[in-house]
């Protein structure tokens, strides 16, 4: 199904690395696809575009980001020194962009492409897109059937890195995490990590407290080990022994790491500290999708930092993937 209803938008862009048979870039790893040798092997993780941009509370060209995030793939290599894994060795498949996401019928469109994506994938990586996205892609992954949204949700946890709480009401890029829990993720199952002062009001703050959210501040998660970090996220957001999905705001980020990101602020997050958090919280196999989001590549300096932190991040998250088969 996912063949048929989205673009591809598959790269060998290799940027500025001269093509070595010794040096494999990671864009060279994603465009190879499931198909090997020859061979049809059976994918372990996907990769798909959600560039849904309209629903933004500022102006946005989130939709530029996806493409932008592959081409960035082609500065990387598949090779972690620092995590002892070689992505090259997971079959993934891209499958393309979800095409015209903020259409009158993006949101079922996204939703039925990424249902179909259960039956090809063990793990999902959606590239937003702002983070409106995050509301329809745990619905799209994590739900059989629209009839059994609320009963499928129930057993979902959601780990967000991101400054802001996104309990706001109707829909928008500020709503998602308010939205996950009225159509039924338990508020006791979500963890938000790298809330920052003075991008929330107590208003939200409050609701976030009444809803039984847990609430890990910027202030103390730059002052806690990452494993502790992840240990705790994934036994809260893990209690109702179904998937977790991980919401990457990148927003997190110090603005000076992000300047892609509309809403980032001085003094988030380094760009190690973000990508070390989707490594540790990945490695679990409860960690079944996660979604980048907020980038605006349009808007990102010159050598594109944001957009190659969005790259590194999808790479952590594989090599964690990649790493979980070996314990």
């Amino acid at each position: 199904m996912w063949a048929e209803t989205t673009e591809a938008t598959h790269t060998r862009d290799n940027g500025d690395m001269a093509t070595d048979p010794n040096w494999p870039t990671a864009a060279a790893w994603l465009a190879r696809g499931p198909h090997i040798d020859g061979a049809w092997l059976e994918p372990e993780v996907a990769v798909i575009g959600f560039g849904s941009q309209t629903r933004s509370i500022s102006p946005t060209q989130a939709g530029t980001t996806p493409g932008a995030v592959r081409r960035a793939l082609a500065r990387y290599s598949t090779w972690s020194i620092d995590r002892d894994v070689d992505v090259w060795d997971v079959i993934a498949m891209d499958a393309g962009d979800i095409s015209n996401p903020d259409a009158a019928d993006g949101f079922e469109r996204a939703v039925a492409i990424l249902r179909s994506l259960q039956h090809f994938s063990q793990f999902t990586v959606v590239l937003g897109g702002d983070n409106s996205i995050t509301y329809p892609t745990v619905v799209g992954l994590h739900t059989q059937h629209e009839s059994s949204v609320n009963e499928d949700l129930r057993s979902v946890g959601l780990i967000t890195f991101d400054a802001h709480h996104d309990l706001r009401d109707g829909w928008s890029n500020g709503s998602p995490v308010r939205q996950l829990i009225e159509a039924g993720v338990p508020g006791a199952q979500v963890v938000q990590v790298g809330i920052a002062g003075f991008a929330n009001s107590r208003e939200y703050t409050a609701r976030a407290r009444d809803l039984g959210i847990a609430v890990i501040s910027r202030d103390t998660a730059m002052r806690r080990p990452v494993e502790d970090i992840a240990a705790e996220a994934l036994a809260i957001a893990g209690a109702g022994g179904g998937a977790v999905h991980v919401d990457v705001d990148v927003d997190v980020c110090d603005r000076a790491v992000v300047p892609g990101c509309p809403a980032s602020s001085p003094g988030g997050f380094s760009a190690q500290l973000l990508r070390d958090l989707i490594f540790a919280t990945c490695l679990d196999p409860s960690v079944r999708s996660l979604d980048f989001t907020e980038v605006d590549a349009a808007a990102d300096s010159a050598d594109g930092r944001t957009v190659r932190l969005v790259a590194l991040g999808v790479l952590e998250s594989i090599a964690a993937y990649a790493t979980r088969s070996r314990r």
